[in-house]
């Protein structure tokens, strides 16, 4: 196994803080991130996708993850690897005093303990200056003497030995074992200062098409702060009355960042919010005396959750001081993320000097648990204390419940208010509080992500939505699957069943009443791209036998099975995919001999993302690529950097710097990947499509006596197709590709093309003056090309950037900076069907069958798609009544939760051969693909919620719903 690093598989990401960073590929058997030739047996000749392109490794046993390698399968590594584990604090309410490894006796003591204060003697801590800003990863990498931990379940102190043997016997000892660590005065909790306060208020002009008296795209959210624990508004008291959170620099929430520091930029605005919010504030109380109006209230709370990623985390580490290189082989969803910790916590450290950091990453599943993790420092910073050897830490599950991210609980307080005549909504106000637990991670952008998906699939002429992101001693909650956004959608569309019951209106009919129209704004100011479809999605629903069926079925039912209640109910929602600020990256080429090679910023992690963007290549071109390299961080064709830009710093760098853009490389998250990752591979292969194999088509078309083939036809670009045989369309022999790269390398076509995309809920675009094929104007913002073996000396002699033509752009447009106020733009939307009973006496639910509604836009690999909704249905039921973990004191952080106490859903949980789906088919053959993955999971969650109060007659708004809450509801 062991990794051939060469130039080819160690590519320079660039200088971070002074430190060289380079992308090294994990062991390439069976590895997706590095795989190599690829096997062309997967996809069938009509471009269908047989099964994943790497199912036959992954059957056989080759598809492995970073945890499956140790310091002897890497190459230039020590053959002897170094173990560590974690002591954690399973208090924190006390000062930690330090810890008492007696129990070990002497033959168990660890090689080297680390404590805080050893750490802080050489300036090692977690980084404070990443993206990420302050705090984001915590303050301290361990608990230091006499202060209390900040959350349940934080490392104290690191125990690092040289052999296996002794490391598992110490890690099995002190497991359980909480006399080893050692407590003080009693102080309470003290978790860190809250993470965030924000407000999104909207209110309408005369139409929604109108502009409004005020929303956040338009004028700015409100930025507020904490007194203690209580959300203070503007007008602010000075600080150090109030604590005002710091907005952060990286962006991850829909564009909270932007919309929070208009308010800073424009002060003029927070007064006229808060004047918007007392009016809805004053319109709520006069609805309530008014018997033509509605008003709903309910509190709501979403449970704490473990996203049972079947990858614990994991961390090997090694530190080279000959050479002052930092090595680091993890399982991760953000590699830039770890870059940037990194290096901003090497920035300080004057004993360990580092010059070059190689980061190598593989395959991995998360959920969003590896996105951003705290994880990898850890590693790290025992990495410097190995003795010249590697470091490895890996969690085992009792170990992943105990300090892995967790989903957020939320609690929410929510008003609806509607006319009773016509069931139209004319006020949505919440406040969706989120428990961050004891570290900041993404609990800002989960909360404003919460917030502002709390509208769902509906239009609300007004609306006043507050985020709070609080810090707790619970364990750290971050990025999962939902992103808030399921806490809140769940919450809205189990009241919209209730207000359908009250205003005794059909609640399919009541959604159709208030389902946003194309154009209508979203409770930010945006507007959703395209044609959402809700209502034909509404009105498939609606003609379902299980809802078209349901009181019949009911009565038959229950009078055939005594004792068990029979219910139906249904849900829907629409759930974005992107976030603001996405980019994607790739290089697509041929040889002459038809070899395709890609190489590509996407990421596997389980979704089969990489399967996809194969698929869109074949669309486009007729083949797959024939060698792909997967999980890049750096093209060396592309030669860019990025720096923060306000608008007018990015009006001058789109101008004059042809090397600058707004983002590098993609996230793996936000269901970013057939979309907006996709979107580039679709560019690329395009590309070559339009100026490689077109011009060579028409020029083996135009071969013989007159003109050729071609001469007597009218063929335009607009004509050709690609299908099994090859390219061809318009009467004209289909042309294989092999045919077709030989004819464009002896032209001396373009041959290769590497582009970079990024989109801010639009696209930028540039223009480039291509040799030989003039200016065009393109939805890339970098751009170059390679040219065929038979292009001119000149031209070859322009391909100086890593055998490629950097074509420099002459100007480029780039999404405006506040656009991303708008709040999220791209939708998939998504109904659900549920049928189930209860038993009357245990409360036990069983689900007897579920039926998802999805629009998915132009499905590129529709098993994908399929996956992605069974896997996520059966999360849902999970979330919606089983999963849950206490938060403080019995919860994870005290080191004895697995799945022997955690429910997971099991087969017959959740109907697995009783689910169906049906797709709504695209608008047109150029209707684009739809993000997924978090979506599949969604809509069961409240149509489960409905479908329990419509067999037992009540409702419940606190998840999960457990057949102890049942029971006490039915005495």
């Amino acid at each position: 196994m062991a990794n051939q690093i060469s130039r080819r598989n160690l590519l320079k990401l660039g200088t971070f803080a002074g430190i060289t960073v380079l992308l090294a590929r994990a062991p390439a058997a069976g590895v997706e991130m590095n795989s190599g030739p690829s096997s062309t047996g997967w996809i069938g000749g009509d471009g269908k996708a047989q099964f994943r392109w790497d199912a036959i490794r992954k059957v056989t046993g080759q598809k492995n993850f970073a945890r499956d390698y140790r310091a002897r399968d890497l190459a230039g590594w020590p053959k002897q690897q170094s173990y560590a584990f974690m002591l954690k604090a399973t208090q924190a309410a006390r000062t930690f005093e330090g810890v008492n490894l007696a129990v070990l006796g002497e033959d168990l003591q660890p090689d080297r303990l680390l404590l805080q204060e050893d750490l802080d003697a050489d300036g090692l801590n977690i980084p404070q200056d990443s993206d990420m800003g302050k705090g984001f990863y915590g303050v301290n990498i361990l608990v230091p003497k006499g202060q209390t931990p900040p959350l349940l379940g934080h490392p104290v102190a690191i125990l690092i030995y040289q052999y296996f043997a002794r490391f598992e016997a110490a890690r099995r000892v002190l497991q359980f074992d909480e006399s080893a660590v050692l407590y003080g005065a009693e102080t309470g909790p003290r978790p860190p200062a809250n993470y965030g306060a924000g407000r999104f208020i909207r209110v309408a002009g005369q139409t929604p098409y109108d502009p409004p008296v005020f929303s956040s795209f338009q004028d700015a959210a409100i930025k507020g702060g904490f007194r203690g624990n209580t959300p203070v508004w503007p007008p602010l008291a000075p600080e150090g009355e109030v604590q005002i959170p710091p907005v952060l620099r990286k962006d991850r929430g829909g564009g909270f960042v932007t919309a929070l520091q208009a308010a800073d930029e424009k002060p003029d605005t927070q007064g006229r919010g808060m004047d918007a919010a007392a009016q809805i504030q004053s319109d709520i109380e006069a609805a309530r005396v008014d018997p033509a109006k509605l008003v709903m209230e309910r509190h709501g709370f979403s449970q704490s959750i473990d996203p049972c990623a079947m990858e614990p985390d994991n961390c090997n580490a090694w530190y080279d001081s000959a050479s002052r290189t930092l090595h680091i082989l993890t399982a991760t969803q953000s590699p830039a993320g770890i870059v940037s910790g990194v290096t901003a916590m090497m920035k300080d450290n004057k004993a360990f000097p580092v010059e070059t950091l190689v980061l190598m990453t593989g395959s991995t599943v998360g959920y969003g648990s590896k996105d951003y993790s705290v994880f990898p420092f850890y590693a790290v910073a025992a990495a410097f204390y190995g003795n010249g050897l590697a470091v490895r830490i890996a969690n085992d599950r009792y170990e992943q419940f105990q300090m892995g991210m967790k989903r957020h609980s939320m609690e929410m307080d929510v008003t609806i208010t509607a006319d009773r005549q016509s069931g139209k909504f004319e006020i949505l106000k919440g406040i969706y509080n989120c428990n961050g637990g004891g570290r900041e991670n993404l609990s800002v952008a989960v909360s404003h992500v919460g917030a502002r998906g709390a509208q769902s699939l509906y239009y609300f002429p007004k609306s006043d939505l507050t985020a709070l992101a609080m810090a707790t001693p619970a364990v750290e909650a971050g990025s999962m699957r939902g992103f808030g956004s399921l806490q809140s959608m769940a919450l809205t569309e189990i009241m919209v069943d209730e207000i359908a019951e009250e205003l005794d209106m059909d609640p399919m009919e009541l959604r159709r009443r208030n389902a946003l129209q194309p154009g209508e704004p979203n409770t930010q100011g945006g507007v959703a791209a395209g044609d959402m479809r809700l209502v034909e999605m509404l009105d498939k629903a609606a003609a379902h036998p299980i809802w078209r069926d349901r009181a019949a079925r009911k009565t038959d039912y229950e009078a055939a099975n005594p004792g068990r209640l029979y219910g139906v109910g249904f849900a829907q929602v629409q759930q974005v995919y992107g976030s603001s600020g996405v980019p994607t990256a790739l290089v697509l080429e041929f040889d002459a001999e038809g070899q395709l090679t890609m190489r590509h910023c996407v990421q596997e992690i389980g979704t089969g993302a990489t399967t996809a963007q194969q698929v869109m290549v074949w669309q486009a071109l007729g083949k797959a690529p024939d060698v792909v390299e997967f999980g890049l961080t750096e093209f060396a064709q592309l030669p860019l950097h990025t720096s923060y830009a306000d608008q007018k710093r990015q009006d001058e760098l789109s101008q004059t710097d042809p090397f600058w853009t707004p983002a590098l490389i993609p996230d793996m998250s936000s269901s970013s990947s057939v979309y907006y990752v996709g979107f580039g591979t679709r560019q690329a292969a395009r590309f070559l499509l339009e100026h490689s194999l077109w011009p060579a088509a028409r020029s083996i078309w135009s071969k013989g006596q007159a003109g050729g083939a071609i001469s007597s036809f009218n063929v335009g670009f607009s004509d050709i197709r690609v299908g099994p045989d090859g390219l061809g369309g318009a009467g004209m022999r289909p042309i294989p590709f092999v045919e077709l790269a030989r004819e464009a390398h002896a032209l001396g076509l373009i041959t290769g093309v590497a582009v970079h995309a990024y989109s801010c809920w639009e696209w930028a675009r540039a223009q480039f003056d291509i040799p030989g094929i003039g200016l065009r104007d393109l939805p890339v913002d970098a751009l170059a090309v390679q040219y065929g073996n038979g292009a001119p000396v000149e031209l070859k002699s322009r391909m100086t950037t890593r055998g490629y033509d950097f074509i420099k752009r002459q100007r480029a447009t780039y999404p405006p900076t506040d656009r991303s106020r708008a709040g999220p733009t791209t939708y998939t939307p998504a109904a659900c069907l549920v049928e189930l009973n209860v038993n009357s006496f245990t409360g036990q639910v069983q689900i007897m069958r579920h039926h998802m509604i999805i629009d998915p836009g132009t499905m590129i690999v529709p098993e994908l798609v399929s996956g992605q909704v069974q896997g996520g249905t059966a999360m849902g039921i999970g979330h919606a009544l089983l999963e849950e973990l206490p938060l403080y004191d019995d919860g994870p952080g005290n080191g004895t939760w697995n799945f022997n106490r955690y429910v997971l859903p099991r087969a017959g949980d959740v109907a697995v051969w009783a689910q169906t789906i049906d797709y709504l088919p695209p608008l047109s053959e150029t209707s684009p693909p739809k993000g997924m993955a978090e979506l599949g999971m969604i809509p069961i969650v409240p149509a489960t919620a409905n479908a329990v109060a419509h067999a037992v007659g009540k409702r419940f708004y606190e998840f999960p719903i457990t057949p102890d809450k049942i029971t006490r509801a039915l005495q």
